[in-house]
């Protein structure tokens, strides 16, 4: 169960709006994390930080599985043509972007 609800003190409007959650997972788990933490030398709060860079890599673990999945068929010389082709569209547009901005 994972409980939102938006965080918004002084030190928040000053940089990113926080988010605040309410995480349950088994006693197991929590003891592993914090233990974890423990051995690396980290203090309690360092919990939300874990668990954001957690969350990151999970999100940007099932992205690239994704992405696999929808490009499993393609040969490996065109999905690296298209590869190159999308980076050379996205050099040429921050390119111009920068020449403009001048």
């Amino acid at each position: 169960m994972i409980g939102v609800y938006t965080l918004i003190n002084e030190e928040s409007m000053s940089s990113d709006v926080t988010t605040r959650w309410t995480v349950v997972v088994s006693k197991e788990t929590d003891i592993i994390v914090r233990s974890l933490l423990a051995q690396r030398g980290l203090k309690k709060g360092d919990l939300s930080k874990f668990i954001e860079d957690a969350v990151k890599w999970r999100v940007f673990d099932q992205t690239v599985a994704a992405a696999r999945s929808e490009f499993a068929d393609l040969a490996p010389d065109a999905l690296q043509s298209l590869i190159a082709e999308a980076s050379e569209a996205v050099r040429r547009d921050m390119r111009q972007s920068l020449a403009t901005s001048k």
